[in-house]
């Protein structure tokens, strides 16, 4: 399983003191079949522990998955800031989710090379 985050979602994920380990760990979760929502089309909303308070007063984030193939994270939010996202979103992550999960690894190596996406480490 290979991991990716986005570009925006990296340098959200940074500014919060999101670790890739952490990000690592909430895709174990979900391979697990610890997952808070499958929203359909290969996207998924994963909690993720803010440093001293834990998943439920911590971070959301949107990411497609796929098992035993790869995983991006694409969004996320911190609970306090965002309720949810909305239907509208959901429809676009859904569409970006599936092109995510079905490029070509050239594809995907071409998008890492030019900084859209980067690899969980």
């Amino acid at each position: 399983m290979r991991v990716f985050k986005y570009r925006m979602f990296r340098q959200w994920a940074k500014k919060e003191g999101i670790s890739d380990s952490a990000l690592k760990k909430a895709i174990d979760e979900i391979e697990r079949g610890l997952f808070d929502a499958n929203l359909g089309n290969g996207l998924y909303k994963q909690r993720v522990a803010r440093k001293g308070q834990g998943k439920r007063g911590g971070y959301r984030t949107i990411l497609a998955f796929k098992e035993k193939n790869r995983s991006v994270f694409m969004y996320g939010y911190a609970k306090n800031d965002q309720a949810n996202i909305s239907d509208k979103e959901e429809e676009a992550y859904k569409k970006l989710a599936a092109y995510y999960l079905e490029i070509t690894d050239s594809k995907l190596e071409t998008l890492i090379k030019i900084g859209e996406l980067f690899e969980v480490k």
